[in-house]
């Protein structure tokens, strides 16, 4: 029976040791530097390429200036002007130093857009390129009027979308 009592004293003890009325309070006087937690994807698919030759769909991911090999997803989604509805994803396989890739053949001339689609991070980017495909008759392109955003079905959680046409090195 004592030893029960002792127990039941020093658990008692150390409940009361560990249930301080102190409010932690972070001290932390450096700013959050946002751009540091941005995931970058850089497009390096050439913007004109060949007809039947097959293209390297590629793109660059990077966080804090080091490069993303855990991305959760990196999808390129490519379409002729004009004709989004019949946009085709592939997807991109990991290459390494944070470059992902798919390959491609366009069979004929035209004018195609590309999204590089890529989750990483707990981020959604979706960088957009042109790709001109041979010698297009510019007269007979169709005007690509879909928009910058996900038409995607199967994307019901909320995302963040950074969608940029500026973030790509050629």
């Amino acid at each position: 029976m004592r030893k029960w009592l002792v127990s039941l004293a020093a658990v008692s003890a150390l409940l009361v040791g560990c249930s301080s009325n102190e409010t932690e309070v972070d001290t932390n006087d450096e700013p959050v530097d946002v751009a540091a937690l941005e995931v970058v994807v850089d497009i390096l698919t050439p913007e004109q390429v060949a007809v039947n030759e097959s293209v390297e769909l590629a793109a660059h991911v990077s966080q804090n200036g080091e490069n993303v090999d855990d991305a959760e997803s990196v999808k390129f989604e490519v379409w002729e002007s004009g004709l989004r509805d019949h946009a085709q994803m592939i997807d991109g396989k990991l290459d390494g130093d944070g470059v992902y890739k798919a390959d491609i053949t366009f069979d004929h001339d035209g004018v195609y857009y590309m999204f590089a689609h890529t989750t990483a991070r707990g981020l959604h980017v979706m960088p957009k390129q042109q790709i001109i495909v041979g010698n297009p008759d510019m007269s007979k392109v169709l005007e690509d009027k879909s928009s910058n955003t996900m038409d995607m079905d199967d994307h019901e959680e909320t995302e963040t979308h950074e969608e940029s046409e500026t973030n790509h090195s050629h």
